[in-house]
């Protein structure tokens, strides 16, 4: 299954894709929006595009787990995307996933401009790879 995720932010949102066999997760690229309904028409593109069969959207909880008004926002966002696409889609905890991201970078010595401009599908493919380990899993337990 092909499987898109979405780093949501208030100006670019990175976007991930997954293999079919769902081993692994790649950055796809960054969409620039400012407006919530032409980034969701964008997103919808996107997904048909990509031929996208589940879409996971990162939902930034609290550290302490509970829900902001971010969280709230993503969610509105989620289910928005999920009517006008058709296709299954999914909230999936990214707590300090940006974090990982600059880390990966950092790793990899991406600075600048273009660290800012993919800094947000990198922290899509967290994310998505997250949410494979999960399904990975979930399966391996049904199969005890």
């Amino acid at each position: 299954m092909l499987i898109m995720s979405v780093d949501l932010g208030k100006a670019r949102t990175g976007i991930a894709l997954s293999d079919s066999g769902e081993s692994f997760a790649f950055p796809n690229c960054v969409i620039t929006e400012y407006n919530t309904e032409k980034l969701i028409e964008k997103l919808c593109a996107k997904a048909l595009e990509l031929k996208a069969e589940l879409i996971v959207v990162g939902y930034p909880k609290n550290m302490d787990g509970s829900e902001g008004w971010r969280a709230a926002e993503c969610k509105e966002i989620a289910e928005k995307l999920s009517g006008k696409s058709n296709i299954e889609t999914v909230l999936w905890d990214e707590r300090c996933t940006t974090v990982s991201a600059h880390t990966a970078l950092n790793f990899t010595d991406t600075k600048g401009k273009k660290r800012k401009a993919v800094v947000d599908a990198v922290a899509a493919v967290i994310i998505l790879e997250d949410y494979l380990s999960y399904r990975k899993n979930k399966k391996e337990q049904a199969n005890v």
